[in-house]
C-alpha cells in the first residue's frame, strides 16, 4: 500500500475527528480546513484535484447561502418565536398537546427550511416559550432535535445531506416523492411515537400555563412566511423540472431578504451577521477530503464491494448498507459519510432501493447519537447559549430508544 495513500487518510481520520470531537473548542471549519490544508501543502492531493473537490460542492454551497438567509431572516423577524408561542397557547395547558404541537411545527420547518434552520433557529424559540408557560424544556427541545433528522428526506430541500449524497443525479421530483414519500411517513410517525413513549414520563405531572404572552407577527415576519411559501413552490417546481437546487434556493432565499429589508427599511446587516458562515469553510474542506479518498482508491473499493453485495442480492445489500451508513454517521457525522457514500452512488448505476437506504442512512441516522450530523452539533450549540447542557451518554440512551424503530420501518417502506 502506498505511503501516501496511508498519510492522506491517517490526516483525513484526524481531521473528521477533529470537527467532531473539536479539540481546544476550536470550531469545526477550522479543523476541516487543517486537514484540506495538511492534505494539499506536502502533496498527498494535488491543488488542482483539490479544487476540483472544492468545485463539487458549488451546489450546496449556494443551497446554503439561500437557506441560512431566510433562516435567518425569520428569526430577526420573529416568525419562530411566534410559531413557538402559537403551539403553547393551542396546548390549551396539556403538556402532550403541546409535545405534538410542537413536533409538527418542527416536521413543517424541517420540510421547507432544511433541519439546519430547525436546530438553530427553532430551538431557541421552544426554549423561550415553554419557558415563558412554565414547563420543563428538555422534553420539547429533545423533539427539535429528532424531527430535524427524522422528517429531512420529505423533499430535496429538507437537507443539505441530500444533495451531497444525490449531487447532479438528483432524482426527479415525482420520482423523490415516489421513494421517500412512505419512508419519510414511516420517520416520522415511529419517531414521534418512540419519542413520546420514552418521555411520557417527564410530561405526565407537568402543568403548564394556558396562556402566554403572544407575539404579534410584524409585518417583515408575515413577509417572510410569504417568501418561504414561494421558496418552497419554487423549488418544488425546480426539483420536477430536474434542476439543481442550489441557484435556485440562493436566488429566492436573497431576494425574499432583500425585499424584506427593503419594506421595513433595515439594514442586511444584522441578517448577514447571523448567518453560520463557517458551514461553508466546513463544508468544503469535508469535499477537498472527500475528493484524496477518490484519488487514493477508497471511494472505487467501497463501490466494488457493493456492487459484488447488489449482484448477489438487491435486498440485503440495501439492507446492509442502510444500517451500515446509519452506524457509520455516529461515528464520523453524516456530512463526511453523505460524501463517500454520494461518491460511491454515483461511481456506477445501482438499484433504487439501494441509493434509497444509503439516503435513508445518511439522513436519519445520526439521531442515534449528538456527533451523528451537523445539525445534532447546532442543537447542541443552541442549548449551550441558553445555559443548557446535554450529554452524550443520556443523548445516545434516548437515541437507541427512538432511532432503530424509525429506521427499520423508514428502510423497510424504501426496500419493499
Amino acid at each position: 500500500m502506498p505511503s501516501d495513500a496511508i498519510w492522506a487518510w491517517s490526516i483525513i481520520v484526524a481531521a473528521t475527528g477533529g470537527v467532531i470531537i473539536r479539540p481546544f473548542r476550536m470550531p469545526e471549519a477550522i479543523w476541516a480546513a487543517i486537514g484540506a490544508a495538511a492534505l494539499v501543502l506536502p502533496g498527498f492531493l494535488s491543488w488542482q484535484d483539490a479544487l476540483t473537490g472544492i468545485e463539487k460542492g458549488v451546489d450546496v454551497y449556494l443551497f446554503l447561502i439561500g437557506m441560512m438567509l431566510i433562516a435567518e431572516l425569520a428569526r430577526l423577524e420573529g416568525l419562530f418565536d411566534y410559531l413557538a408561542a402559537f403551539a403553547v397557547e393551542h396546548a390549551r395547558g396539556s403538556p402532550q398537546r403541546l409535545f405534538l404541537l410542537i413536533y409538527l411545527v418542527g416536521t413543517l420547518v424541517t420540510v421547507l427550511l432544511s433541519n439546519d434552520a430547525t436546530a438553530i433557529v427553532l430551538t431557541p424559540a421552544v426554549y423561550a416559550a415553554t419557558r415563558a408557560a412554565g414547563a420543563k424544556p428538555l422534553p420539547y427541545l429533545f423533539v427539535c432535535a429528532f424531527i430535524a433528522n427524522a422528517a429531512s428526506f420529505v423533499l430535496p430541500i429538507s437537507n443539505p445531506a441530500n444533495l451531497v449524497v444525490f449531487g447532479k443525479n438528483m432524482p426527479h421530483l415525482g420520482t423523490w416523492l415516489r421513494q421517500f414519500a412512505l419512508p419519510s411517513l414511516a420517520s416520522i410517525v415511529l419517531t414521534y411515537i418512540a419519542l413520546r413513549l420514552a418521555l411520557h414520563r417527564e410530561l405526565k405531572d407537568e402543568t403548564i400555563e394556558t396562556q402566554v404572552p403572544h407575539p404579534k407577527l410584524s409585518r417583515g415576519g408575515l413577509l417572510t412566511a410569504y417568501g418561504i411559501g414561494a421558496i418552497g413552490i419554487v423549488l418544488i417546481w425546480a426539483s420536477a423540472l430536474d434542476l439543481q437546487l442550489g441557484l435556485p434556493t440562493f436566488i429566492c432565499g436573497v431576494t425574499t431578504a432583500a425585499i424584506v429589508l427593503l419594506i421595513n427599511r433595515q439594514s442586511p446587516l444584522p441578517v448577514l451577521h447571523g448567518v453560520s458562515w463557517s458551514v461553508l469553510p466546513l463544508v468544503g474542506g469535508l469535499f477537498v477530503m472527500v475528493e484524496a479518498l477518490v484519488k487514493t482508491g477508497v471511494i472505487a473499493q467501497l463501490s466494488a464491494l457493493l456492487h459484488q453485495a447488489v449482484a448477489q442480492s438487491v435486498t440485503n445489500a440495501a439492507w446492509s448498507v442502510g444500517i451500515a451508513t446509519a452506524l457509520a454517521d455516529n461515528i464520523a457525522n453524516n456530512l463526511p459519510v453523505g460524501l463517500v457514500a454520494g461518491s460511491v452512488a454515483a461511481s456506477d448505476h445501482l438499484p433504487a432501493p439501494v441509493v434509497s437506504a444509503i439516503l435513508i442512512g445518511v439522513d436519519l441516522g445520526p439521531n442515534l447519537s449528538v456527533t451523528g450530523s451537523l445539525a445534532t452539533i447546532l442543537w447542541l450549540v443552541a442549548l449551550r447559549r441558553e445555559k443548557i447542557e446535554v450529554g452524550a451518554w443520556p443523548f445516545l440512551k434516548l437515541g437507541l430508544l427512538v432511532t432503530p424503530p424509525a429506521l427499520i420501518a423508514a428502510l423497510a417502506a424504501a426496500i419493499r
